[in-house]
């Protein structure tokens, strides 16, 4: 092993926080951060390429852990140095730099019984990343983010998700072009809104099926409306006439799973 860093003002260090802090420097240097050991092995797994991996004797478990993960360099910090570069409060003392992947729709491998989220420019990272995780307890093939307003490889998003956005298929592209591909793939485009809709659960999900979101605030665009071939909601019992996008995503996620499990 390398001499221990124990400078915040090292290269490697601001190297880090840099790719942390800034969505800009991880699009120029092509990675991104991601902490701890059950992220890093679903990222291995999934078949992502670890470029730097940065760990914590003292706060480290297992240090032949750090040997088991292919890489190009490993490097050690002191406990000062790795407290200022956690992102999460609590760590396991290992983070990477990793090589972004880019996925596209013509790399998604559909059935006639997929099961696909959409959502139309997302706003929170932690609402995408609690779909994510959704997403993968369903069994969902793939989340399709539309129009995106963060980052795909936001701390926050890879944090929320606890290593989901690296275990279930996720693409972003134009509304346009996802509409284009659903329909020629023949998966039915359900879309969650108020208006002009059915229950959720009077609607059959056992087919080829997109469950379309849109944001909390303004709801789909015009442009999925049109494209959808039902309008679903969710009954809302109380005086308020909304959930959590992440929430109403579970809840038709499940609704899937029941109504395929039921066959």
């Amino acid at each position: 092993m390398n001499e221990v860093i124990t400078s915040v003002q090292n290269g490697r260090v601001k190297r880090v926080l840099a790719l942390q802090q800034k969505s800009s420097e991880r699009r120029r240097e092509g990675l991104f951060v991601v902490e701890g050991r059950r992220e890093l092995g679903h990222l291995i797994e999934a078949g992502y390429e670890v470029d730097t991996v940065l760990f914590c004797r003292e706060l480290l478990n297992e240090v032949s852990f750090v040997e088991r993960i292919p890489c190009r360099e490993r490097v050690e910090v002191s406990p000062y140095v790795y407290e200022k570069i956690a992102y999460r409060e609590s760590t396991e003392g290992i983070m990477a730099l990793v090589q972004e992947r880019k996925h596209g729709l013509q790399d998604l491998k559909l059935s006639e019984k997929s099961l696909l989220v959409v959502l139309e420019r997302v706003e929170k990272p932690g609402n995408l990343g609690a779909i994510l995780r959704s997403a993968d307890a369903a069994g969902a093939d793939a989340v399709i983010v539309c129009d995106p307003l963060t980052d795909l490889y936001n701390p926050n998003l890879i944090r929320s998700s606890i290593g989901a956005c690296f275990t279930v298929p996720t693409v972003a592209c134009t509304s346009e072009e996802c509409i284009r591909f659903l329909k020629d793939k023949g998966v039915q485009i359900l879309t969650a809104q108020l208006q002009d809709s059915s229950l959720y659960y009077d609607v059959d999900m056992k087919v080829a099926t997109a469950l379309v979101m849109g944001t909390e605030s303004t709801g789909l665009t015009q442009v999925w409306r049109d494209a959808a071939d039902r309008h679903i909601r969710i009954p809302m019992l109380g005086r308020l006439d909304s959930l959590n996008v992440s929430v109403s995503t579970a809840i038709l996620l499940f609704e899937a799973v029941r109504q395929r499990n039921s066959c």
